[in-house]
């Protein structure tokens, strides 16, 4: 299962609207530099896959992951431990994201429960960088690769 990536957001603070960015530097043992998961060891990073997002009409950054994905429809539902090779850097799937009602409720959805439902299963995967040495771009390939 490859991919690529199609968008890249971080977050500089808790509520705070996702900002788009060209770039994104991993931080080992984290997620994203600059982003305010990127000292987090389980929930640094949040891949979603944009067949998630196109289902319910939603934008890349809507569900605050910070890399968004073409090609990995499945991507919430990867082991734990399976590695993601991104450009390059490498991340560990430390589980699926359960989805909350938190989320229809910062996109102002009329019926937050009813969002949180039709993400069940399909959320994305929650990611820790193991390996960087380069930054991660907007176009970088996604290479899932066998689990440890």
């Amino acid at each position: 299962m490859n991919g690529r990536v199609i968008s890249l957001q971080i977050r500089t603070e808790k509520h705070g609207e996702p900002a788009r960015v060209s770039e994104a530097v991993g931080f080992v043992g984290g997620g994203i530099e600059g982003d305010i998961h990127a000292h987090r060891t389980s929930r640094a990073v949040l891949v979603v896959d944009r067949a998630t997002l196109d289902a319910l009409d939603l934008r890349p950054g809507d569900l605050r992951e910070e890399i968004t994905t073409d090609g990995l429809p499945d991507v919430t539902n990867l082991p734990v431990d399976t590695e993601l090779r991104i450009g390059a850097a490498t991340l560990r799937v430390n589980g699926p994201c359960e989805p909350c009602t938190h989320i229809g409720e910062l996109l102002g959805v009329p019926d937050p429960e009813a969002l949180r439902q039709s993400l069940l299963g399909r959320r994305g995967a929650l990611c820790t960088v193991v390996t960087v040495t380069a930054p991660i771009h907007v176009g970088d390939p996604v290479e899932v690769l066998v689990s440890a």
